[in-house]
This record gives C-alpha cells, structure tokens and sequence, in this order.
C-alpha cells in the first residue's frame, strides 16, 4: 500500500483544547499539500477553515465531544450548525450510559436524529471502543447499521485508549456493508495506518501520518 493511498484515508486531526488558530491554519495547509481526505477540527474552527481552504478539501468536526452525554437536541443543533458552518463531515458520540442501560431505541433515534440534521452529510459515529465490552460493540454496530450513518468509528482519543486492530476487525464482521469503518486513536505509524486499512477501515483519524511523511521528506525519520 503506497503513502499516497494511506493519505488518502486520513482525517488529519487536530481536537486539542489548547489548539490556536495557527495551528489550524497549518493543519489546513498540509491536508491540502498531501490530499488527505478531510481535516478534523474543533467546531469553533469550522467556519473559518471553510473559509480558509474554499473548498479544497473537507471540513470535519466533532459533536457531543468526547463525552457524548448531551441531549439529543443539542447534538442535533451542533450537526445542523457545523453543517451550516461548512463542516462537510459530523463525527457524533453515542450516550454510552444509554448502552451501558440498554437503551438501544434511544441511541437508534438519537442517530437518526442527527443523521437527518446533517442535511445528507457524512456522518460518523464513534462509540468509545476501550469503554465497552464485545457484546455493546457488536450491538452497536446493529443500531448504527439501523441508523442509516455512513460510519462506525472507534473513539474519540480522549478516554482510556484508541483503536485496536480487534475492533476494527469486529466492525468489519458485524457492521452492514453499506457502513464504513473509521479508526482513530494511537494511530502512529504507518504499519499502524496499513494494517487498520487492510483489516476494512477505509478513514483513519489521526495527526501522526502526515508528521512521518514530513519528517521522512526531510530525511529524519
């Protein structure tokens, strides 16, 4: 799998509470220099960024971020406000206590809520991976098929751990065909971006990729 087609397959992310609008900008850059599939950033940012790079390449943002225990009205209203924004892309967290209850009509509403206030939108899921056990990943996986999303994302990279190579695996034997599979979390290399494509994510959310290739361009990698 060549660098080229790895790229491809990131969303180059920057989600830091700390982070500027220089450091956005920069990420705007490379993500247009190296074609990247989209940029992930802080809602705040959208706007701005949309501005910034005039269509040359997704907006992606974050709502319900990290802990996804917001209302389903709020998360709504974050979908339909990025979206308005620029945000191309809408990355959700599901309301894990609501798993971990059994609440599974609720999560099913509440994805289809936010599906449909992404105006026909991508739209991600991410159901905190490290925090449940194979038996809510499989059952999320059902629901998020149900939802009508475009895809079943591992984490945030704000909680315990990111993506491992089993749940990305588990996502590919029990997700429906028509969901797509995003890794994101502790993706740090580039046998790390090949052997989580290869195993059936076609995103990976991650700010380490496009850091290598730079430093290997500038031979010091």
């Amino acid at each position: 799998m060549s660098v080229e087609e790895i790229l491809k397959a990131v969303d180059h992310t920057l989600l830091a509470q700390t982070a500027t609008w220089d450091e956005i900008r920069t990420l705007c850059d490379d993500g247009m220099k190296y074609k990247v599939a989209s940029v992930c950033i802080p809602a705040s940012y959208v706007a701005q960024a949309a501005g910034y790079m005039d269509g040359k390449l997704p907006v992606c943002t974050v709502i319900g971020f990290p802990n996804g225990y917001s209302t389903t009205a709020v998360k709504c209203y974050e979908a339909e406000d990025a979206v308005q924004n620029g945000a191309s892309e809408i990355d959700m967290v599901i309301n894990i206590g609501w798993l971990k209850d059994r609440k599974y009509s609720c999560l099913l509403d509440e994805i289809k809520a936010v599906k449909a206030a992404c105006h026909g939108h991508i739209l991600k899921v991410i159901i905190e991976t490290c925090l449940l056990h194979t038996e809510e990943k499989i059952k999320m996986c059902e629901i998020v098929s149900a939802a009508g999303a475009d895809y079943i994302k591992t984490s945030t990279g704000f909680s315990t751990a990111g993506a491992t190579k089993g749940d990305v695996a588990l996502f590919a034997e029990y997700a429906a065909p028509h969901v797509k599979i995003k890794a994101a979390g502790g993706i740090r290399s580039i046998q790390d971006a090949e052997d989580f494509l290869s195993l059936g994510a076609s995103r990976l959310g991650t700010s380490s990729i496009i850091k290598i290739v730079k430093n290997e361009q500038l031979g010091s990698y």
